[in-house]
């Protein structure tokens, strides 16, 4: 069984299985959700910060984990946090 493309609609016990067979980075996955934030949110307006460079090392310092086997389950997976959090 082939796995698909990482998609917005992917479910995360998919995203983090593709991260662990390889099938995907974090940096790949981030890219992705990044790039759908920039075509989106001028209409949307879900975002108030966006951190690209830190998103894009903290993708790295992840896959670094994975590569090494130090991994926990969610790790590589992106997240955004609600802006109810002081940042």
């Amino acid at each position: 069984m082939s796995m698909p493309e990482p998609t917005a609609f992917t479910p995360l016990a998919t995203l983090a299985l593709g991260l662990r067979e390889r099938r995907w980075s974090s940096r790949e996955l981030t890219r992705y959700f990044l790039d759908r934030i920039a075509r989106h949110d001028g209409a949307l307006g879900s975002f108030i910060t966006v951190t690209e460079a830190r998103a894009l090392a903290q993708a790295d310092a992840a896959d670094r984990r994975l590569a090494a086997g130090a991994a926990t389950p969610l790790t590589g997976i992106p997240i955004a946090h609600k802006d109810l959090f002081c940042t």
